[in-house]
């Protein structure tokens, strides 16, 4: 029966709701925080939960402006490829211990953000910066209850449990900004750095931002050929 000893000893079954996001504001490296709802809708008390949360980004359920779509060919291709080439992209995997419960709790989710421009994450929430990003929370691990006999019982969540959430674009971005200041992450060997350095100290440029940028200009044939000593144009 309902409410009966055999209901309270059964187990668990739970129900998962994002409530809401927002920056992480004392971590030493961008974070998000994502409030989680637990609901048991079934079975007995719940004693803990080891919770496995794997979130992707569901790319498919969001509409892509032109900007967006050139931004995202790396990933995706042609648009025209896209009703074939479109899959989620997995975000991160977290683990998260849940403490007893009889009815329904709230637990965090933190989800560490980089700033790692060769990660796909990274490169399609650089592309998108306004709107929502459709995210997915697919939830598995161990429910722990107490059994019949007393004893400790346990039980697998299956992964078809889940949750989504639309996170606002801007977010990311201004947790972003917040910690680098609008400067992106790139990875360079030490030989490329070198040839950059010297490169840069060659031509008394004063920042990285200012080399690059004069080295992508001379690439697009926006600054013309300085002369040579005979008059004849030559590139630096």
């Amino acid at each position: 029966m309902p409410g009966g000893p055999a209901a309270r000893h059964a187990i668990p079954s739970l129900s998962f709701e994002i409530t809401g996001a927002e920056p992480e504001r004392f971590a030493a490296v961008p974070t998000l925080r994502f409030g989680l709802r637990i609901t048991r809708t079934g079975g007995g008390p719940v004693r803990s939960v080891s919770l496995a949360t794997t979130v992707r980004i569901d790319v498919a359920r969001r509409r892509h402006g032109e900007r967006e779509q050139r931004s995202l060919t790396e990933l995706f291709g042609l648009p025209e490829q896209w009703g074939t080439t479109l899959r989620p992209l997995v975000w991160t995997r977290i683990t998260t211990v849940v403490p007893p419960f009889e009815d329904t709790t709230v637990a965090e989710l933190t989800l560490p953000c980089t700033c790692d421009t060769e990660l796909a994450v990274t490169k399609y929430l650089l592309a998108v910066r306004d709107g929502e990003v459709p995210l997915d929370f697919l939830f598995g691990g161990t429910v722990f209850f107490q059994a019949a006999d007393g004893r400790l019982g346990t039980a697998q969540i299956s992964w078809a449990e889940g949750a989504a959430y639309r996170l606002p674009a801007g977010l990311w971005h201004g947790l972003l900004d917040r910690y680098f200041g609008g400067s992106p992450w790139l990875r360079l060997s030490r030989e490329t750095y070198d040839r950059l350095d010297t490169h840069r100290i060659r031509r008394v440029l004063g920042t990285w931002d200012e080399t690059v940028a004069a080295l992508l200009d001379r690439a697009d044939g926006t600054v013309p050929a300085s002369p040579g000593p005979s008059g004849t144009s030559r590139t630096p």
